[in-house]
Parts: C-alpha cells; structure tokens; sequence
C-alpha cells in the first residue's frame, strides 16, 4: 500500500465524519424549524482492486438521506393561517421565481396584499373553489392554481329571493279599513329596496293585499297587484293557496330587483290590532373582514354581513418517492429524477 493510498484512505474517513458531523448540527439547528425533515448519513466501504503484490487501500464512501416521507409532530399555535398536513403529501408553494415547490412548511402568514407567505417568502396555491365539480389534477405539473389570497373577495351582495310575513288583521274593522306594513329586500348590487304591503278589507272574512314601491324619484310602482285574501270562521288564511305572494322583478337604476316569494301562511284575522313581523334572504353589499380555513382544505371568506362563503381548496401533492425529493432553501423541495413527478 503506497503512501498516497494511506493518506487518502485517512482523508476519505475524515470527510465520511465531517458529512455525520455535519448533519447532526444541521438537524440540531433545525430542531425548532417548521417543516424541517432529519437528516442522516449513511456508510458504505470502498473497495479498490489490488494489483499482484500491490495492496490499493480503499476508504469509505457516505450519501446523506433526508426522512422526507415520515410524519413530524404537530404544533398548536392560535393563528388561523397555520397549516399542518395529517398522513402524506406537500403544500404547493411558488416562489419568487414563479417556480413551484413541494414543502411541509404550513407556518403561513397573511401579508397585507391577502396572500399566505411561509416564513421563507413562499405563497400558498390552491384551486378555486367550486360546489358543482372538482377540480382538474393535473398529474404531472402544476397548470390550473392560483395564489390564494384572502383579500381577493372584494365586496360581495346578495339579492333577495323569498321571504315570510306574518300579519294579523283585525277582524272588527269596518270594510274599506286599509293598514300598511313594509318588508326590505336587496336587489342585484345589494341596494335595500322597501315595499310596501298595502290590506284593505273588502268584506267579512274578506281582505286584499297589494305590494308597491317607490323611487326615490317618489314614482310608484306596483310589484303585485292586488290579491284576495280569504279566511275563515276561525279567522285562518285559506286563499291563496299556496299561501304565497309573489311579486314581479323591477330594473330600478341599473339594478335587478328580482321577483320574490313571500310566504303568508301565517296570516290570520283574529279580534285584536293589526300585527306584522317577518324577514326577506339577501344581503347588503359587504367586504371582507375575516376567513376560516377547514380541516379539509377549504378556504372560507367571511364577509361583514356575517356571510361566509367558501373560495379557494387548498392544493397538495405528492411523487412516488418523496425521500428523493431534492430538498432547496427554504424547507421546499423540488423534482429529481429518483423521486418521479
């Protein structure tokens, strides 16, 4: 065995300890950092031939293994936004790049843009959410996310479509007696529209109804007009039948006002003073104020008319060999040919 076989077998083993060495401190400064998988460093001898009457001393070899694939602990914290993955699979992220990564990363914070950062500067992608069909997986790239971002729900209304109104009438008023009630409804930009029910009682167990409304221009316009209501000895609505009032939709100032649906059933003439109470769906215009994100993925916008409304799910990923991954700064990782797509 020559000299310079001796000394490189010594600096062979010198190194194989520098790389355990080395990621035993990576793994103990890393023991706090979200996402982080432990490294290990792994042994193989090395074998040289031996020429006759020569002895080639060989030396060992080491390949650093990343546990990638195991499940880490979970960590209670009171932020919203701080994601954990329960079983197998990665968030996908995108950096500043536009490059998308793999990562278990899911300390995510919400910049002042709506975005979801991790604390290396990587943004959360996801899928737009929709309640009629899936999204399309793309198995082998990342075509069809999009950032989420918490402030991309803007202001938000919702028409109103249907109602109830429940009114008693007085059974001991003469006929021609005329008494109004008003219900607010929202039309298709989340303006509140009030109309006004009109009853008139037209003769013994006998009333009518009408729905107006008016402009501010001070025009009145007739929603519905007027319908018969029946009742009988004990003073119960029996026409119409369904109980049900529905009026016609109006365009007032560029806005849809549509048709709405009141259901009256609990009306009713009874001895005692004219009555209403009742309510109509639909909601002012509102933005943003908060977001909740579900145990599944789904990402919730909650506006200020207290409506909460899902827009995105959350994307994952996975490779067939995610301990191949090629592990980047960051805690993010990235395709390799060993770990597959």
């Amino acid at each position: 065995m020559s000299l310079y076989g001796t000394m490189r077998t010594g600096v062979s083993g010198m190194n194989a300890q520098a790389n355990r060495l080395s990621t035993v401190g990576d793994n103990i400064a890393n023991a706090s950092t979200a996402g982080y998988k432990r490294a290990s460093t792994q042994f193989s001898s090395l074998v040289l031939p031996s020429s006759q009457g020569s002895y080639n001393s060989g030396g060992v070899n080491t390949t650093v293994r990343y546990s990638i694939s195991d499940q880490g602990t979970f960590s209670y914290t009171t932020s919203a936004t701080d994601l954990a993955i329960n079983g197998q699979g990665f968030f996908i992220v995108q950096g500043s790049d536009g490059v998308e990564y793999l990562t278990r990363a899911g300390s995510f914070v919400k910049m002042d843009d709506g975005s979801l950062l991790n604390s290396a500067g990587f943004k959360l992608m996801g899928y737009e959410y929709s309640s009629t069909e899936d999204p399309t997986i793309v198995i082998n790239g990342f075509e069809g996310l999009t950032e989420i971002n918490l402030s991309a729900g803007g202001l938000a209304a919702t028409p109103s479509t249907s109602g109830t109104l429940k009114v008693n009438l007085p059974s001991n008023e003469a006929t021609g007696w005329s008494k109004s009630t008003s219900l607010v409804a929202y039309d298709s930009q989340g303006n509140s529209r009030k109309l006004d029910y009109t009853y008139s009682k037209t003769g013994d167990n006998a009333w009518s109804v009408r729905v107006d409304y008016t402009a501010p221009d001070g025009t009145v316009h007739n929603l519905m007009p007027a319908t018969a209501l029946t009742f009988n000895a004990s003073g119960q609505l029996v026409t119409p039948d369904p109980a049900t009032l529905t009026t016609t939709g109006l365009t007032i100032g560029g806005a849809t006002l549509g048709s709405l649906a009141i259901d009256i059933s609990g009306t009713t003439q009874l001895n005692g003073d004219f009555s209403a109470e009742g309510n109509v769906n639909g909601k002012a215009a509102s933005g943003v104020v908060d977001y909740q994100i579900s145990e599944d993925g789904v990402v919730f916008l909650k506006y200020a008319n207290g409506d909460l409304v899902p827009k995105y799910r959350i994307a994952m990923a996975n490779v067939q060999s995610p301990d191949m991954l090629k592990p980047l700064a960051g805690n993010v990782y990235s395709q390799s040919n060993d770990s597959g797509v």
